[in-house]
């Protein structure tokens, strides 16, 4: 499906508009469709009727599956309201529903009833639904009682759907105009391709509605963004509140979406803002929310169509062969007094292959990317409600571990609310249409960073549940027992749930039963297991992996998408870097499936992301050294002079002369007969005393 912000959708036009075709290409991408076709057969010497049906049925995809409803107009009603959330339906017409309804045959019936079942049926419906139908309020009004019965009839259809849909858009001459959400976008545009090899052709794709707010909460507000900007949803709360987790569900968002001139893939992300910890922060006053240095509501997800194709075997590039090597054997010929770097050698020769050099420069440009996204049911037992959400909140006031350690090492802070995962033990985490959303968005948030010159990419998570959805998806891609990838469950007290950590395994053991004959394709994965959260990094490490930016993994939710980025892109993994593994063992086996070799052996457990920042001061100082340090002279490098030592006769540093203390004479001769120079403090604290009574000041010898 495209990714443009709507659930569900009427498409409206006039006769031979090409309301159809446009309809049809928004449902193009889908790996299956239902078409559900309302028209009757006609008469059989109605020939010209019969082509026209012929010709909808010669454009359907052969993988699509048509569902006619001609015989019960009440059978539209319950196939719309039968479609699960991974279905994707396309009504043509509601038109032809209209003739049905009124004909005869059905009647007595009653059709305001009726009708009102429809909108309602579409209203609550939880599949992806595109619906067709005939404009017919632009011309004149019939002359007939039947021709007055069926315009007014679908008048009243088109009015009460139009109300129950997110989006409605008009088709008029091939060009299509969005009625709802009241906006103004450009027309729909085809999606160039992207520079990247892997990405194929797109279907042409309309402009996305913004998410419009519900009629509860009154109008957009504009707050002070620029005239071309569009705000989506309700307005910001008060500093701290808590933010929607995603765009398209029933929630409204609190972020805006700039749309400049040209094609709408192109629109900038939000604002990327950097914290300023502040060494001795004061203290928050009871009673109101988190604030600090650096404060800004979380960044949303405008659902933008990129025409991105993200599919398994995608090409994308990968480090140099060649610069890796050759860094690791330089450091053999540097002026080092000691052996080496040891394991960070790892860290120059992985330096020097994703930039291409053999003398690689530190990391100047640093962007943490925090993924907040919880996933519901056992995954999250043991954790405290509403705990990852205060998390967020306090990395975005510029407090907290993660939000210090990123101010210390000069690094921006994104933090993004990833779409909320459902019970994984029940059904699917997330709807397919979402986890593609996720995908997409990840990898945009990646482009981003790459447009704006960041060199190293952190990926963070603190989502309720994070780590047994990660188990989860380890378990599937890597065939590991739940036990014994999952971490043990630590409470706000320090102690050890034994009982919520069991409650997980089993959360993971159901839903891993409940998908055995499941696909385990990347995309399959995500939407059982993985949740919004995962599938938003594994976009990201997709997106870094084609604009050569080097990622930093630190955690479950890191480690858990660059299992799944294998399927979609080999090359991924080979531009991650994995400090340390934080002791937990579902990372330490996804970093062995993945090569990648732990650096460090901290343990930390400050948050996933929060480990990667405490080691980068580490990892950089090796890169210095590797950048800076000359040649040792036995190899042909160049005798630094100023190294040389000083003659023994004259010192190295002479110190300057200090002035007299007030009452003391200027000459150099000490008062009262004592030496010029005093000998040394006695090495305990405080006085030493000396007899019986008598303190004697340290740095006087006592007579």
């Amino acid at each position: 499906m495209s990714v443009d912000g709507w659930h569900t959708l009427l498409v409206l036009g006039g006769i031979r508009s090409g309301k159809s075709g446009f309809a049809e290409s928004l449902v193009a991408d889908a790996p299956m469709v239902r078409y559900v076709a309302t028209a009757p057969a006609g008469e059989p010497d109605d020939t010209e009727w019969a082509a026209r049906l012929a010709t909808h049925r010669a454009r359907r995809p052969g993988s699509w599956t048509t569902e006619e409803t001609a015989a019960d107009p009440g059978r539209l009603v319950e196939v719309i309201a039968a479609a699960g959330p991974n279905d994707t339906l396309l009504v043509d017409d509601l038109g032809g529903w209209v003739t049905v309804l009124l004909d005869p045959a059905h009647q007595p019936a009653d059709d305001t009833a009726t009708i009102a079942e429809l909108a309602a049926a579409v209203r609550a419906s939880e599949a992806r639904l595109v619906l067709v139908s005939p404009e017919v309020g632009l011309s004149l009004v019939p002359t007939t009682p039947l021709g007055r019965a069926f315009t007014d009839a679908l008048g009243a259809t088109n009015r009460a759907v139009a109300d129950a849909c997110d989006a409605v858009a008009l088709v008029v001459a091939g060009q299509t105009a969005w009625l709802k959400p009241a906006a103004a976008p450009a027309p729909p545009v085809q999606a160039k391709p992207t520079q990247h090899a892997h990405a194929a052709p797109a279907q042409p794709v309309p402009t996305p509605p913004a998410q419009h707010a519900p009629p509860d909460q009154g109008a957009p507000d504009q707050g002070q963004g620029a005239p071309d900007q569009v705000v989506l949803g309700v307005p910001a709360g008060p500093a701290g509140a808590d933010v929607p987790a995603w765009p398209g569900l029933d929630q409204p968002t609190a972020s805006t979406e700039h749309r400049p001139e040209g094609d709408v893939a192109d629109a900038p992300l939000p604002e990327v803002l950097t914290p300023t910890a502040s060494p001795t922060p004061a203290p928050a006053q009871a009673g109101t929310a988190d604030a600090g240095d650096w404060a800004a509501p979380t960044m949303a997800l405008p659902m933008i169509a990129t025409g991105l194709v993200i599919q398994p075997g995608m090409e994308l590039p990968m480090p140099d062969d060649y610069t890796g090597p050759q860094a690791v054997d330089r450091l053999a010929t540097l002026d080092l007094p000691g052996a080496g770097l040891g394991v960070l050698e790892q860290v120059v020769g992985f330096a020097a292959a994703t930039q291409g050099t053999s003398t690689p420069r530190p990391w100047d440009s640093v962007r943490v990317l925090l993924l907040h996204g919880d996933h519901s049911g056992g995954a999250s037992a043991g954790t405290v409600a509403g705990e990852s959400a205060r998390r967020a909140r306090q990395a975005r006031a510029g407090r907290g571990a993660l939000a210090r350690l990123a101010a210390e090492n000069g690094a921006s802070l994104q933090v993004v609310e990833a779409p909320t995962s459902a019970p994984f033990e029940d059904g699917p985490a997330l709807p397919e249409d979402q986890v593609e959303a996720a995908l997409r968005y990840g990898w945009r948030l990646a482009e981003q960073a790459a447009d704006a010159g960041v060199q190293l990419l952190v990926l963070a998570a603190c989502g309720a549940g994070a780590e047994a959805a990660a188990a989860a998806v380890l378990a599937a891609t890597a065939g590991a027992e739940p036990p014994a990838v999952l971490g043990r469950v630590v409470t706000e007290q320090g102690e050890i749930d034994d009982n919520a950590w069991m409650v997980r395994c089993a959360a993971v053991r159901d839903a891993l039963h409940r998908t055995r004959r499941s696909p385990r394709e990347a995309k399959d994965v995500l939407a059982e297991l993985g949740g919004g959260d995962i599938a938003m990094a594994t976009g990201v490490l997709l997106g870094a992996t084609a604009r050569r930016v080097p990622v930093l993994l630190d955690g479950p939710v890191g480690t858990a998408a660059g299992m799944v980025s294998r399927d979609l892109a080999g090359q991924a993994r080979h531009w991650c870097l994995l400090p340390d593994h934080g002791g937990r063992p579902g990372v330490r086996l996804a970093a062995d499936v993945l090569g990648l070799t732990p650096l460090l052996d901290l343990r930390l457990d400050l948050g996933e992301g929060a480990g990667a920042l405490a080691a980068l001061p580490l990892l950089r100082a090796a890169l210095t050294l590797a950048a800076t340090l000359p040649v040792h002279p036995s190899l042909g490098g160049a005798e630094d002079e100023s190294y040389a030592e000083p003659e023994p006769s004259t010192p190295a540093y002479a110190p300057e002369p200090a002035e007299p203390a007030f009452g003391q004479p200027e000459s150099g001769e000490p008062e009262s007969g004592e030496p010029a120079f005093g000998e040394p403090a006695p090495a305990g604290p405080g006085p030493t005393t000396i007899g019986s009574d008598e303190p004697v000041t340290p740095g006087r010898r006592a007579d």
